[in-house]
C-alpha cells in the first residue's frame, strides 16, 4: 500500500494525507472546491478547512475522483450527508479489491445505516471495506503530535496493511476486526459531545460532565451489543478515547455547538456561517432512531435531540434527566 488516495479535503481528511505522507506514501488528495485543489498544490496549504499547516508539497490535489481511486488503498472522508453521493461517483472508478478505509463518522439518515453500509451500497464486491475511529482531532494529527486510532476491518489482514501503511513514531494505528463497534463509537460521542458542551456552557459543573461522559459510554456500550459490537472495542480508542476527547475540549466542533447552545444562542446562530461540518447536528436524529428501531433506551442523545430538532427548553430537559428512576448502575 505505497499509494494512498483520499477522497475529501476537509480538516480530517487533509490531516489524514499528512499522516499518510509521514508514512513514506504517495498521497492524491480529492477536494470537490476547486479553490482548495489550487491552493494546495500552489501554496501547500488548505486554509479553507486546516488553517496554520503547512503540507507537505509531495501531497498532490485533484478534483478528479478518477485519479484519486486510482491508488493501493482510498480514504474516505467526506461529511456524513455527503458520503453516499459522493462515493456512487466513484465507483465508476473504483478498482477491484481495492481497500476503501472509511474515516467519516455517522449514521445515514432515514435508512439509519452506518458508514461502512452505505459504503458496501455503493461500491458492492468491489472493495473491501475497512472503517477508522479514535480520539483524533485533525489539527493535532496534522502537526504531528502523538495520536492512536483503531482500524477496523473483517478481514485482518488488510486491516494489518492499513495501521502499517499510516502508522508513524507519533501515529500509533491498532488493527481490529470490529467495524461495527469502531463506527458506533464515533457516530455516538458526536451526540454526546454536544451534551457535555451544554452541560459546561450552563456552568453544571465537572461532576455533571463526568456523569453525562459515563453513563454516555453505557449508551453506546448498550446500542453497540444490540448491533454485534464488541465491548472490548468500545472501551478503546474508537469509543471511551474519541468520547474522551470529544467531550472535554473546545476544539471538538461538536462540544463547541452544545457549549454555545448552554450560552443561549440558537442552532441558527451557532452555524450561520461555518464552513465546517458539526457532524452531532445532523446525528442525533438518527443515532435516536437507530435506537429507537432497536428498542434500545439512550436519554442523553434523546435529550439532545430534542434541544436540537425539537427546540426543547434547555432546563426542562436537564431537569427530565435528574428526575429519571433510580436503578442499579
Amino acid at each position: 500500500m505505497d499509494k494512498i488516495g483520499i477522497i475529501g479535503a476537509g480538516a480530517f481528511g487533509t490531516a489524514m494525507s499528512t499522516v499518510a505522507r509521514r508514512a513514506g506514501r504517495d498521497v492524491t488528495l480529492w477536494a470537490f472546491e476547486s479553490e482548495v485543489v489550487d491552493a494546495i498544490n500552489t501554496h501547500h496549504k488548505n486554509d479553507t478547512f486546516l488553517t496554520d499547516i503547512e503540507l507537505d508539497p509531495a501531497i498532490r490535489a485533484t478534483p478528479d475522483l478518477a485519479e484519486v481511486c486510482d491508488n493501493d488503498a482510498v480514504l474516505i472522508a467526506v461529511p456524513t450527508v455527503h458520503l453516499r453521493q459522493v462515493v456512487t461517483q466513484a465507483a465508476a472508478h473504483w478498482h477491484r479489491g481495492v481497500p476503501a478505509l472509511i474515516c467519516s463518522k455517522g449514521v445515514e439518515k432515514d435508512s439509519c445505516k452506518l458508514m461502512a453500509e452505505v459504503v458496501g451500497d455503493c461500491l458492492g464486491d468491489k472493495a473491501i471495506i475497512a472503517s477508522m475511529g479514535g480520539p483524533t482531532f485533525a489539527k493535532e494529527i496534522a502537526r504531528n503530535l502523538p495520536s492512536a486510532a483503531a482500524i477496523a476491518c473483517p478481514d485482518m489482514d488488510v486491516a494489518r496493511k492499513l495501521a502499517a501503511a499510516l502508522a508513524s513514531p507519533n501515529f500509533r494505528a491498532y488493527a481490529n476486526r470490529d467495524i461495527i463497534g469502531t463506527q458506533l463509537g464515533g457516530a455516538i460521542k458526536n451526540v454526546l459531545a454536544i451534551a457535555c458542551g451544554i452541560v459546561t456552557g450552563m456552568q453544571l459543573g465537572d461532576n455533571a460532565r463526568a456523569a453525562l461522559i459515563a453513563r454516555g459510554l453505557f449508551e453506546i456500550n448498550a446500542l453497540g451489543l444490540v448491533l454485534g459490537a464488541e465491548s472490548h472495542t468500545l472501551m478503546g480508542l474508537s469509543g471511551l478515547g474519541d468520547l474522551a476527547l470529544t467531550c472535554n475540549a473546545m476544539k471538538s466542533r461538536n462540544f463547541t455547538v452544545g457549549y454555545r447552545l448552554g450560552k443561549g444562542e440558537t442552532l441558527e446562530q451557532i452555524q450561520t456561517g461555518r464552513k465546517t461540518v458539526a457532524e452531532g447536528v445532523h446525528n442525533a436524529e438518527t443515532v435516536c432512531e437507530l435506537a429507537r428501531r432497536n428498542q434500545v433506551d439512550m436519554p442523553i442523545c434523546l435529550a439532545v435531540e430534542a434541544v436540537l430538532n425539537v427546540d426543547a427548553d434547555l432546563d426542562a430537559i436537564i431537569r427530565g434527566l435528574l428526575s429519571r428512576p433510580l436503578v442499579n448502575e
